[in-house]
């Protein structure tokens, strides 16, 4: 059986077009969603999906209306070749049921794989350079360096429990811990230090 599934991103769009190239090409149900492609939750693909059983074809109108990126897509196709599930796109002319669609999902497979290993180079080299530079990796810090202060501060006083302070600056525990390990400098309280120091030099 071929089942098909269709896509469009907005309500203005028409779906008609699609349905009817997967009428032609002979599914006998087809499934459809309104939804950006990027987004995870698709109830007409999932439907898809339950429905197909081992033997049977999944049938879209073009491969962008099926994977959310190129991995995604080679995902789902493996998925379904996992699972003896055909695959095939209309406007690709890509069947996984002949040899030369299995040679072209080959390529596809490939291609991601390369990207995918772009993709860690760059991050990796990207990391020993701000280690190089002194800088760590990962998300920025969101609090600002007087709150990180005052929240080692109150950490210190021992006055309040973890999870009272977490409630103060909205944060979770981890991203408390991880604040605590954070080097800010106080740079009102140094300024003042500062002062009172050229003040005393003054009188001396």
């Amino acid at each position: 059986m071929k089942i098909g599934y269709a896509r469009v991103s907005t309500q203005d769009q028409s779906i008609y077009m699609q349905k009817q190239a997967l009428k032609q090409a002979g599914c006998e149900k087809t499934f459809s969603d309104t939804a950006s492609g990027v987004r995870a939750d698709r109830i007409g693909l999932d439907n898809a999906m339950a429905q197909l059983r081992a033997g049977d074809t999944l049938v879209v109108w073009k491969l962008d209306r099926l994977g959310r990126s190129l991995q995604n897509l080679i995902q789902l196709i493996k998925l379904l070749q996992e699972k003896k599930i055909g695959f095939q796109s209309l406007q690709e002319n890509i069947d996984t049921t002949t040899s030369g669609g299995k040679l072209i999902f080959h390529i596809f497979s490939a291609l991601a794989e390369f990207e995918r290993d772009v993709i860690r180079e760059r991050t990796n080299a990207g990391l020993q350079a701000a280690r190089a530079r002194g800088r760590l990796g990962g998300r920025p810090y969101l609090l600002p360096n007087k709150d990180i202060i005052r929240l080692k501060k109150l950490y210190n006083a021992r006055e309040n429990t973890v999870i009272e302070m977490c409630k103060i600056f909205h944060i979770s525990r981890p991203t408390f811990y991880n604040y605590l390990k954070v080097k800010v400098r106080d740079d009102k309280r140094k300024a003042k230090k500062k002062i009172s120091a050229n003040i005393k030099r003054t009188r001396n």
